[in-house]
């Protein structure tokens, strides 16, 4: 995801469209963070706007790891009212730092059970769509380069792929801790470690952004993108000469998850934002944009995406992987950070 910060609000009189800056001041403003890309925050801004018209809500959004780093930071002053569609591993964290205002949305059981806070009663955060790893794969600069199509994981670590592999920074992206904390899972961490050593040796750089990667791979700038799949089979759809691959081993998926922040400053408009949030009308946008959704809805298919999504999403531990996240980053920057794209200036 877009590592750059982007302000979004959305007027009185916005029906389809954004404007950038704040929000007109009214008793129903609110602030929400969220880590969605632009593009599709757009879509779902101006479909929240329409369903309820009276809320004045100014967006703000930028990649995973820059966002939960602001979250924290404002942890004793928080300038959220609510967080949308950021990574449950965060979520997490968060929850167990008591930075969450409890509240149980209409229709919450609805929603697939492994989207539910079973946990607590009332719930602290819903989880509402998830994606999942994939590579991106471009045929035309591949076949330039006599380079073998993967299938693996494991294959991308052949010397034949030196030069030729972009992923994303799990530091900064969703995206790419995905991918690290299911490696792990897949094997252990011994091996996973040693896996991410062969890998980086073949890693031109890592991106801020989850689905830079691929868009790499699309434009042909690389070879191979380790991204998600419903990035790829848009750009696909559009022409690009890509083959989105799921490999074998399996794929780490996470779930977007909201959650109203305590202290939210109108905690009426919150909570009717979070029940639209969870409401079929919002999952028929997700399930448009993402490769899966908390409440199964009828929705057209989309071309070139993978079918093999589904059967090798692994069985994540969200628990887990939000409390090693800190540990898990940190030796991964030790290793590997010296090959990360410089952050671009705002």
């Amino acid at each position: 995801m877009n590592g750059r910060l982007s302000r979004f609000a959305v007027s009185a009189g916005a029906a389809a469209g954004l404007a950038l800056g704040a929000a007109t001041a009214s008793a129903a403003d609110l602030t929400i963070y969220s880590t969605t890309d632009g593009d599709n925050l757009k879509v779902i801004a101006a479909a929240v706007k329409k369903a309820h018209p009276d809320i004045n809500i100014s967006w703000v959004r930028d990649s995973t790891g820059i966002m939960a780093a602001r979250v924290l930071a404002e942890k004793d002053n928080p300038r959220a009212d609510v967080i949308f569609a950021l990574a449950a591993t965060s979520m997490l964290t968060f929850d167990e730092m008591g930075m969450f205002a409890p509240y149980t949305p209409k229709g919450v059981d609805k929603l697939d059970k492994r989207y539910q806070d079973g946990g607590n009663d009332p719930d602290h955060w819903v989880g509402i769509y998830g994606w999942a790893g994939a590579i991106c794969f471009n045929t035309i600069e591949a076949k330039k380069n006599n380079l073998p199509t993967p299938t693996k994981w494991a294959d991308l670590t052949d010397p034949v792929y030196k030069g030729h592999i972009v992923m994303p920074n799990p530091a900064s992206s969703g995206t790419g801790y995905l991918d690290v904390s299911s490696w792990i899972q897949i094997w252990d961490e011994d091996r996973a470690w040693a896996y991410m050593d062969k890998l980086h040796q073949n890693i031109t750089s890592y991106t801020h952004s989850g689905s830079s990667p691929c868009k790499h791979a699309a434009s042909g700038e690389t070879v191979v993108g380790i991204s998600w799949p419903f990035r790829g089979a848009k750009l696909k759809s559009k022409g690009a000469p890509i083959d989105i691959i799921v490999p074998e081993e399996g794929i780490g998926w996470e779930m977007q998850a909201v959650a109203i922040m305590k202290g939210a400053k109108n905690m009426d408009a919150a909570k009717r934002f979070v029940d639209w949030s969870v409401s079929e009308a919002a999952m028929e946008i997700y399930a448009h944009r993402y490769s899966v959704v908390a409440m199964p809805v009828k929705t057209k298919k989309w071309d070139n995406f993978p079918p093999e999504v589904q059967t090798r999403m692994i069985n994540n531990d969200f628990p887990w992987a939000a409390q090693n996240r800190t540990r898990l980053i940190k030796e991964w920057r030790k290793r590997y950070d010296v090959k990360t794209e410089p952050k671009k200036k705002k």
